[in-house]
């Protein structure tokens, strides 16, 4: 069975279906800069609306993008800190729609 949301797959082939923050975090840091230079995030589908990519750079870090077409979000950052991208993305993730997720539903009593 396939992703429920979203995959995460890096250029040596790996691929963790929905991964966590944790797992994210071993993807980057098994990154380097000869045969596994990025991973790329992005929905289990087709055409995918939203898709993050962390990419090794060669002065050393990381380069980050975030683009969400439905928002028209497209950010590029760079940091060298492998906690602060598995965080922030595990963040940016969860605010991404996926169809199948059920919606929040706030009711007052």
């Amino acid at each position: 069975m396939g992703a429920r949301y979203y995959g995460a797959d890096s250029e040596n082939g790996d691929r963790i279906d929905d991964p966590s923050e944790d797992a994210l975090f071993m993807m980057i840091s098994d990154l380097n800069g000869s045969d596994n230079t990025f991973v790329v995030v992005q929905p289990d589908e087709d055409d995918p609306i939203w898709f993050a990519s962390v990419a090794v750079l060669d002065e050393g870090g990381y380069e980050v993008v975030r683009r969400d077409a439905s928002r028209r979000e497209h950010d590029v950052t760079t940091s060298a800190s492998i906690n602060d991208i598995a965080r922030d993305l595990t963040i940016w993730m969860a605010a991404r729609h996926f169809p199948e997720q059920p919606t929040e539903q706030v009711t007052d009593f």
